[in-house]
This record gives structure tokens, C-alpha cells and sequence, in this order.
């Protein structure tokens, strides 16, 4: 029977969390609002909407949403041609490709942020297919980014491992009824991801590559 190896992939297969608490602190700056960096950081994994309404509350107006959303996209879209992806992040998918896994990504990137990603990644051989935030209605933690990628792969939950490095994957990953694997490389601490669903934790993906044969992936 076939396997699903699901990714997320801001913060678990790229380095770029940091550059989402910069251009969102800064988004948000410009529209008059103080958002400490530590809270964005807590919040990057979310949906753009979620992560407003996380961040400024259900009374904040709800009608500037779009412009703040749009104004991280322009602030984070100049970094596109420069994206790190981990080191051996590219090494990992092929391998687990290689090992008969089907590599999927569930992510709430889109459209040419999520070309750019990929491009950074550099691994577009090994993955089957990309579950993306036009794709679902629910972002993480809801379960069903997770289910998209699933179907995509025709994996039943049982049948899948899910590597992300925030709480809401890993809520989301358990909710689907998946394996859920952390990784440190996005700057949650292995007590939060384990607390979330997590169970095992890596430093990254050059630490999952290396551990292949020991862990979930075995």
C-alpha cells in the first residue's frame, strides 16, 4: 500500500519564519498597530485571516484584514528570489521518494509564493503533489490541509507521516489522524511541538535525513 510523507514547508523545509515575523511586524507597524515580534513569531503557521485575528482580536476592524494581508505579501514577495531552504531539505524529499514514500505539501503558501518556495527547495522531482492554502477552506490547525494532502496522495491517514515545525501542524496533522513528526528549524520549543501532537522532534531536515532509519520513517 502506498505511504504519504506530508511536509510543511515555511519553517520545516525553508528557513524563512523570520522573514514572515519581519514583514508581518512591519505590516502591521504601517498600519498603526505595536505587535511584539515574539507574538508574530507564535503565530506564523496560520492562515493570514487567523493570524489577524489572533494577533489583534475579534474587535479589531475586521475590514482593513485584506490591506494588512496584502501589505506582508508585498513586504515578504521581495524576498522571493532569494529564499534559503534548509540545508539537505531537497535531499530529504528525494530520498523519501526514493525510499516509496508519496511527498506531498500541505502549506498555507500560494500562487507565486509558493512557486518561490519551491524553487528555494529545489526538489519538485520528488513531490507528488501540493495541497496549498486555494485548496481548502480551513487553514491549520484545522485538519483539513492535512485530508487535502491525503487525498491527494490516495494515502488513508494511517498510511502518512506529517513533518511541520509550529503547534498548529501539529494539531492539524493529529486531527487528521496522522503521525506527526516536529522539527526545531522554525524556533518552537520541542516541548510545545511535543505538547501539540509531536512524537518524535528533529533539529531539521538534515537531522530527519540522518535519522531515517531509526524514526517514523522507518
Amino acid at each position: 500500500m502506498e505511504r504519504a510523507a506530508v511536509f510543511d514547508v515555511d519553517g520545516t523545509l525553508a528557513d524563512t519564519n523570520h522573514l514572515h515575523v519581519v514583514t508581518w511586524w512591519e505590516a502591521f507597524r504601517q498600519a498603526g498597530h505595536d505587535i511584539p515580534m515574539h507574538a508574530v513569531h507564535r503565530s506564523i503557521g496560520l492562515g493570514s485571516e487567523d493570524l489577524v485575528a489572533r494577533l489583534l482580536g475579534e474587535r479589531r476592524d475586521k475590514d482593513r484584514d485584506a490591506e494588512l494581508s496584502a501589505a506582508h505579501k508585498a513586504l515578504y514577495a521581495q524576498y522571493f528570489d532569494r529564499l534559503p531552504a534548509f540545508q539537505d531539505a531537497g535531499r530529504l524529499l528525494r530520498r523519501l521518494d526514493h525510499d516509496g514514500w508519496q511527498v506531498v505539501l500541505a502549506t498555507s503558501a500560494s500562487g507565486p509564493e509558493l512557486s518561490a518556495l519551491r524553487r528555494a527547495v529545489s526538489a519538485d522531482d520528488a513531490i507528488t503533489a501540493t495541497a496549498s492554502a486555494d485548496d481548502v477552506e480551513q487553514g491549520k490547525p484545522a485538519p483539513e490541509p492535512v485530508e487535502h494532502a491525503l487525498e491527494l496522495a490516495g494515502v488513508p491517514p494511517e498510511r502518512a507521516v506529517f513533518v511541520g515545525d509550529t503547534v498548529w501542524d501539529m494539531r492539524a496533522g493529529s486531527r487528521a489522524g496522522v503521525r506527526c513528526v516536529g522539527v526545531l528549524c522554525g524556533g518552537i520549543p520541542r516541548r510545545d511541538l511535543e505538547e501539540a501532537g509531536a512524537e518524535a522532534v528533529y533539529d531539521d531536515p538534515a537531522h530527519l535525513l540522518a535519522s531515517l532509519d531509526d524514526g517514523p520513517f522507518a
